[in-house]
């Protein structure tokens, strides 16, 4: 009988000692101010006191007309401003990717630098560059447009409402898309050696080996990249700010639930600050980042270990 007891594992105590710095700085500012916007949320501040007041700050959101229409105007411009990031940047980084990982390329050091490099630029350099690049007036789009005779498409893209969105859309993933680019070619490199020579021995070379053997083994990689643009995008704030103000002008156009949240916390101009309406829209952002989140780990990710080495 004493030989099937088994002794007690002694415990750790140097997992706990190293974790609780991290865990302590994390708690400090992640989840107690996370808490507290989810609080701050439910009340409403009433003759100077603040009163619980449960979910009518949401129904105001979403019902209120005089807070529902910048909501859904910045969800949906939000939207879009994902989805360019999804169907240009990503893709283009996956291109880049797979164009520097060629043994054949001269100068792919450089060539990386050169790509990555805007992605360590301040928010207020890029913007400000590139409202200088693109104004009509001192910027030198018009110019160099009309050295190439393409004068004539030129128009104040930042200034129009169809098109200041996606051009922002467009200056982001000039920013950023280093990030993805360098990902997917540390998943390239880390592929086996002994795959790529099977390949090779079968006959499979080229673009269609990267199409055959290469795509579905950096499947995982490219999923983790898509799930963090989506939470990128959907806590976007500096660039809109940068370049179109805290209006995210012309006429709200490229208003985003970071600037809404930034008008709707703080206040600007005639706007008055309402803290708690503030709140419930960073709740609304949490959640929905949260929904994407879920739905990435338990839809697409369990789909794609398959991939996995």
């Amino acid at each position: 009988m004493a030989a099937d007891i088994r002794p007690k594992r002694p415990f750790r105590w140097h997992i706990a000692i190293f974790l609780a710095p991290a865990v302590l700085v994390y708690t400090a500012i992640m989840i107690l101010p996370l808490a507290g916007t989810l609080q701050l949320s439910l009340f409403r501040n009433i003759e100077q006191h603040q009163v619980f007041v449960g979910l009518e700050n949401f129904r105001m959101l979403f019902g209120d007309p005089n807070w529902s229409v910048g909501f859904w105007n910045a969800l949906r411009n939000n939207v879009w401003f994902f989805i360019i990031h999804m169907i240009v940047q990503n893709p283009i980084g996956v291109m880049l990717a797979a164009l520097l990982s060629s043994p054949k390329l001269r100068f792919a050091a450089f060539y990386r630098t050169a790509i990555f490099v805007p992605t360590i630029l301040s928010f207020v350099i890029v913007g400000f560059a590139w409202k200088l690049i693109l104004s009509p007036l001192w910027g030198v789009a018009p110019h160099l447009m009309d050295l190439v005779g393409l004068k004539s498409l030129f128009t104040p893209w930042l200034g129009k409402e169809q098109y200041a969105l996606t051009a922002l859309s467009l200056i982001s993933v000039w920013q950023f898309v280093g990030i993805p680019m360098m990902l997917i070619y540390a998943a390239l490199l880390s592929i086996p050696e002994e795959v790529i020579e099977a390949a090779e021995c079968d006959g499979i070379t080229g673009l269609s080996q990267f199409w055959k053997i290469k795509l579905p083994l950096i499947l995982p990689s490219i999923g983790i990249i898509s799930i963090l643009t989506f939470v990128g995008n959907f806590n976007a704030f500096d660039l809109i700010y940068t370049a179109q103000g805290a209006l995210a002008g012309p006429n709200y156009s490229t208003d985003i639930l970071g600037t809404f949240l930034y008008r709707a916390f703080f206040g600007f101009q005639l706007q008055t600050g309402d803290p708690n309406m503030g709140a419930a829209i960073a709740t609304m952002m949490f959640l929905i980042i949260l929904g994407g989140v879920c739905v990435y780990l338990f839809l697409v990710q369990t789909r794609l270990r398959r991939y996995q080495f």
